[in-house]
């Protein structure tokens, strides 16, 4: 009996360790310090790489290549020092539109890169910088629908000509109340209607009409505040310049944020966590009865008391003009008439059409700027850490309208940090809901790098140990297994980068694993050969029995730590899913090496030939 393997297979074997070794190449090249410039709404051009080039060529700074790739300009330099010195220099240089993000750029040569052969991403842990897990508050986004709807009930009531006495918002209730059962008993399909994601009831003997939203629309605006507030996230991390960032959805009420490269904790969550925006409205009466207002405690039905920097009260409609959501774009600037900072404001068509509506009606009357923060403070109350959410709502600038505007205007009474912070954040869009950051952690770069030597090292001990011992065990055999075992380390790393995978310290703990794991099999294949010959087999028979006996064997072994890697994979949050992946990829890879790649060797050397000894 002769052991042999088909051409058709040795070329297959010989195919996948020829891209195997491509695609795990770009993982030894190392990365650039590099800059990259992005533009905030269109791709760039061979003008803009010109424009960043002169830039840094007329402050002598040498750079080592410049390309326009992806709609971007990337810069790659030769140190730390100089990418650093280069993006300040950009930063001032280039126009307020254009995006300047450090970077550190894969080093690999361009023949692989016309290859799409690229290098595994380095996580946080490796690379350092800071990960940000953020809780999307629910409550708040449901309470804004239902105001928003109680503004919208009130106005369109107006707009049928039925009269009520009040309509005001009981914890998760609308309530709007009547003075008379001929007006409710006309509101009320007029209500069903116009608004189908409530459901209304009539309480005849109070004259009221209750509506509370449905579980349908409940469950699409949580859905949708998750998806936007991370779009404006993704926005927001745009502004702060930060390369490859990661921001993903994590259940149904949280987000993950992971910033490479950033140190500056303090700064990221003032602006990702930031809930700042604005509202428009008109003012309710005169100063007088402003202060009268604050003195008596008694606010008109139509107004809202409110109150400026500096203490003073302001009575303002309970009609919003426009919200901070009607902003299309925001820019810090100087008044020009004034000399102080301001913030230039840029409205959508929806929010053009409602202030040019409001200030042609309006001239001469005063609108006010307010400005609106919601906060997340943890306090000890007792021997317990509470939350406490607090919402601050002040005016910021009160202006007489002068005349008609819409699209474009701008606003003062803010100091020039504010004006920026406010710009950026109004530019970036407003939050649907507020956030909360629940865990944060920051990685030093120095951190980042030991943590890769140490990972590092930390297989390459575990590989040459295994090496030595599968080589004195087995001999023969063992060389085999050993080589093998280098297939299929590069196997792993080859599929890592093809996905395009982030590595982490838990994913090197999983190719660790994966390391010892993937002799298993092969000691299971040759401790069965062993058995076959002391039990007077011949050698050939005693291979093929090897193999194909230990296949079921290693098939269960590897299965049941394939379902454990997956269960790991489904309920376990980032670094678990880091190693369960590594691990589930190497099961697979290590299976393929030691069953399908060791017979392909031991074939190709003993498969012809009538033996008398093998060496296991």
């Amino acid at each position: 009996m002769l052991n042999h393997y088909s051409l058709w297979k040795y070329l297959m074997l010989a195919i996948v360790l020829i891209m195997g070794s491509i695609y795990a190449l770009p993982n030894l090249y190392g990365e650039d310090p590099s800059v990259q410039i992005s533009h905030r709404s269109q791709a760039l051009e061979e003008d803009d790489r010109l424009l960043v080039e002169s830039a840094l060529k007329k402050e002598d700074i040498t750079f080592k290549h410049i390309e326009l790739a992806d709609n971007k300009v990337l810069v790659r330099f030769n140190d730390e020092q100089v990418q650093l010195k280069a993006a300040d220099i950009l930063k001032a240089a280039l126009d307020k539109k254009y995006l300047v993000a450090l970077n550190l750029a894969a080093a690999t040569p361009n023949w692989l890169r016309s290859l799409n052969a690229s290098p595994m991403y380095l996580g946080l842990d490796l690379r350092g910088g800071i990960h940000f897990l953020m809780e999307v508050d629910m409550h708040a986004a449901i309470k804004r629908v239902e105001e928003s709807l109680l503004s919208d009930i009130r106005s369109f009531l107006r707009e049928e000509k039925v009269r009520y006495s009040d309509a005001r918002r009981d914890d998760n209730t609308l309530r709007i109340e009547f003075r008379d059962t001929d007006n409710m008993n006309q509101a009320l399909p007029l209500l069903k209607k116009q608004f189908r994601q409530l459901d209304f009831t009539q309480q005849d003997e109070q004259l009221s009409i209750e509506a509370k939203l449905t579980e349908v629309a409940i469950r699409d605006e949580k859905k949708l505040a998750l998806q936007q507030n991370i779009i404006t996230l993704r926005n927001r991390v745009n502004e702060l310049g930060v390369a490859e960032p990661i921001i993903q959805q994590q259940g149904d009420s949280r987000i993950v944020v992971q910033l490479p490269g950033i140190q500056d904790s303090a700064r990221a969550k003032t602006i990702l966590g930031g809930t700042a925006t604005l509202e428009f409205r008109l003012t309710e009466g005169d100063v007088n009865d402003w202060y009268s207002a604050k003195e008596s405690g008694r606010v008109p039905v139509k107004a809202l008391l409110y109150h400026e920097r500096n203490g003073d009260p302001v009575l303002l409609s309970r009609r919003v003009i426009v919200t901070g959501d009607m902003i299309t774009d925001a820019a810090s600037t100087i008044d020009t008439d004034k000399g102080v900072p301001a913030v230039s404001v840029s409205l959508d068509g929806k929010g053009a059409k409602k202030m040019n509506d409001t200030t042609r009606e309006n001239v001469g009357h005063k609108m006010a700027v307010v400005f609106i923060e919601n906060k997340v403070e943890t306090k000890m109350v007792g021997d317990e850490m509470v939350k406490q959410r607090s919402t601050t709502k002040e005016v910021i600038n009160v202006a007489t309208i002068q005349g008609v505007f819409g699209a474009r205007f701008q606003i003062t009474g803010m100091e020039s940090q504010e004006a920026r912070d406010l710009s950026l954040l109004l530019r970036a869009g407003s939050l649907r809901a507020p956030i909360e950051i629940i865990e944060e952690r920051t990685i030093g770069p120095n951190l980042g790098a030991d943590n890769i030597q140490q990972g590092y090292r930390s297989v390459m001990i575990g590989f040459v140990l295994v090496l030595i011992f599968m080589a004195v065990y087995y001999k023969t055999f063992g060389l085999i297994a050993n080589l093998a075992l280098t297939f299929n380390l590069v196997l792993l790393i080859a599929i890592l980068s093809l996905l395009q995978a982030t590595l982490t310290l838990p994913g090197i703990a999983g190719i660790v694993l994966t390391v010892g794991m993937a002799v298993d099999a092969n000691v299971l294949i040759f401790e069965r050969i062993r058995e076959e010959l002391k039990n007077g087999n011949s050698i050939q028979a005693s291979i093929h029995a090897g193999y194909e006996k230990a296949f079921s064997t290693i098939t269960d072994a590897n299965i049941t730590t394939l379902i454990a890697a997956i269960v790991l994979f489904s309920l376990g949050t980032g670094p678990i899913k880091g190693f369960a992946v590594t691990l589930s990829i190497g099961i697979l890879t290590s299976m393929f090496s030691a069953i399908v790649g060791t017979r392909a060797i031991v074939n190709f050397v003993y498969g012809n030939r009538n033996l008398k000894k093998i060496s296991i």
